[in-house]
């Protein structure tokens, strides 16, 4: 019988709680990807891989898609985020990542790139 890996109670409740706590960016990208709107794709949104939780990811096409606020312009964040690229992308999934802003200006834009990808 094959089961599910159990997720830390720690991911778990971290997970549960950036789900009922999104950026406005987020809220806004989600209404484009939820309920298979998106070229039927399912994405899942706050979710664990390894240690790590992404912002939004579709299984099926191994991407992930990660918004960033200010903090990461910080030293010490620019870090953290390479390293868990590498170990994301050592998984074979493809990191997108845009700015908070892109959201706000550029919606359009955003979901063109991410099109260009899935297609």
């Amino acid at each position: 019988m094959h089961t599910k890996p159990k997720i830390s109670e720690k991911i778990s409740v971290r997970t549960k709680n950036l789900r009922r706590n999104q950026t406005p960016q987020e809220v806004i990208l989600w209404s484009r990807l939820r309920g298979n709107r998106f070229h039927g794709l399912k994405f899942r949104r706050q979710h664990s891989l390894g240690r790590y939780i992404v912002d939004f990811v579709c299984l099926d096409k191994k991407l992930i898609i990660e918004l960033d606020g200010w903090q990461h312009k910080e030293e010490k964040q620019e870090r953290y985020d390479t390293v868990r690229t590498e170990f994301l992308e050592s998984c074979g999934f493809k990191v997108l990542r845009f700015w908070n802003n892109e959201i706000n200006n550029n919606l359009d834009g955003v979901v063109f790139k991410i099109e260009e990808f899935v297609n």
